[in-house]
C-alpha cells in the first residue's frame, strides 16, 4: 500500500448493479447485466425485472434471439423516464414482436430451483401470480463504487448511493472532484467521458470551458425500434409552465424509412410557443440513436424553430423526419 498525495483528485470509481434484499443475484440464475452480457447458455425464458434503458435493451435483444420474455415494471410505464407517448409506442411494438408487459407490478420473491427461477408477482390491486423461467436478469437500477474510498472522513457528500458535485465535478471538497457513473445519473457513457474532459480542462484552467447542462444529454436506448431523446418530456414542459407547441411526424410519411422496411416509428418535437426554443425531443424508429445528436447540437446553440424551419435537410433521408416535426409544431409540414 502506497499513499500518493495530489492537488486534485478525480473519483472515478463506476457503478455497479443495484441490489434489493431478497432479490440478490447469484450469478448463475440471476443476473445482472454483467451475467447477460456473457451467458454460458441462451435461456429460453426470461423475466427482465425493470424496464429501464438496460432491461428493455436486454429484453429486446434476448426476445430477438428467440427466447420468451416478460419485463415486470413497478412504475405505470415501461421506460418511465421517457416521453409518455414514446413509451406507449415502445410498448405497442415490444408487445407485437411477442414480449410480455406487466407495469404498476413488483417483483416480491424469487425462488431458485435446480436449473429454473419461480418468482411471485404483485400487481397494483394485490393479486399475486407465479411465474417460473429459465433465468432473471435485475435491472433495478445501479449504485455508486463509494465504499472504501474513506470519503466519509473527507466530508464529501454521499447521496442515495452517489458522489454529489457541482456542475464542474467539484464535490464541495477542495481538490476532490468526482466524474462518471459514480458520480449519479445520467449513467451514461458519453456523459462519463464528457465529464473527465470537462473536469481537467477546468482545473488546468483552459479558456472556453462551459459546466455541464444535464438537460442537453441525449439518453439512446438501443431496443429494436431505437429510442433516443434530449430535453424535457411534454408533461415536463407542462408542469414547469412553458406554453407549448409540440410537432409530430410518421416514419411512414418518410420515403427513406419505406425503401429501409422501417415505417414504424415517429420524431415529436416540443416548443416554447412564446421564444420559440427547442424544449425536448423525442424519437423511436430506425436509427434514431444516430439522428438525436442533431437536436443536441440545436439545443447546445439555443437553435430556435425558425432557424430550424431553415436548414435545409438532404434528401432522401431519416432526417427529413426531424424537418417535418419542426415544421408540423408550427402548422407548416409538408408530407404528413
Amino acid at each position: 500500500m502506497e499513499d500518493v498525495q495530489a492537488k486534485h483528485i478525480i473519483i472515478a470509481t463506476g457503478a455497479r448493479a443495484r441490489v434489493l434484499p431478497g432479490l440478490e443475484p447469484d450469478g448463475r440464475l440471476v443476473w445482472t447485466y454483467k451475467e447477460a452480457m456473457v451467458p454460458k447458455s441462451m435461456p429460453r425464458s426470461l423475466l427482465v425485472v425493470g424496464s429501464g434503458a438496460i432491461g428493455i435493451e436486454f429484453a429486446s435483444f434476448y426476445r430477438t434471439l428467440g427466447a420468451e420474455v416478460m419485463v415486470v415494471e413497478i412504475m405505470d410505464r415501461v421506460l418511465p423516464v421517457e416521453d409518455e407517448e414514446i413509451s406507449g409506442l415502445a410498448r405497442k411494438s415490444f408487445e407485437k414482436q411477442g414480449m410480455k408487459i406487466l407495469t404498476g407490478t413488483s417483483v416480491e420473491s424469487l425462488l431458485k430451483g435446480a436449473d429454473s427461477v419461480t418468482a411471485t408477482l404483485k400487481a397494483g390491486d394485490g393479486a399475486t401470480q407465479s411465474i417460473t423461467v429459465d433465468r432473471v436478469i435485475l435491472a433495478i437500477g445501479i449504485t455508486g463504487n463509494v465504499e472504501g474510498l474513506g470519503l466519509e472522513e473527507t466530508g464529501v457528500r454521499v447521496e442515495r448511493g452517489h458522489i454529489v458535485i457541482d456542475e464542474w465535478c467539484r464535490t464541495g471538497v477542495a481538490g476532490v472532484h468526482a466524474i462518471g457513473d459514480v458520480a449519479g445519473p445520467p449513467w451514461l457513457a458519453h456523459k462519463a467521458s464528457h465529464e473527465g474532459i470537462l473536469c481537467v480542462e477546468k482545473i488546468a484552467g483552459v479558456d472556453g470551458v462551459h459546466p455541464l447542462d444535464t438537460s442537453n444529454i441525449p439518453g439512446c436506448t438501443y431496443c429494436w425500434p431505437q429510442i433516443a431523446s434530449v430535453g424535457m418530456t411534454e408533461q415536463k414542459a407542462i408542469e414547469t409552465g412553458h406554453e407549448i407547441k409540440v410537432g409530430r411526424f410518421p416514419y411512414q410519411g418518410n420515403g427513406k424509412a419505406i425503401a429501409l422496411g422501417e415505417p414504424d416509428g415517429l420524431i415529436k418535437t416540443i416548443f416554447d410557443a412564446r421564444s420559440g426554443a427547442l424544449l425536448g425531443a423525442h424519437m423511436i424508429g430506425a436509427e434514431v440513436t444516430e439522428l438525436i445528436q442533431g437536436f443536441c447540437i440545436a439545443r447546445t446553440l439555443e437553435t430556435t424553430e425558425s432557424e430550424l424551419m431553415h436548414t435545409i435537410f438532404p434528401h432522401p433521408t431519416l432526417s427529413e423526419m426531424m424537418h417535418e416535426s419542426v415544421l408540423d409544431a408550427y402548422g407548416k409540414v409538408m408530407h404528413k
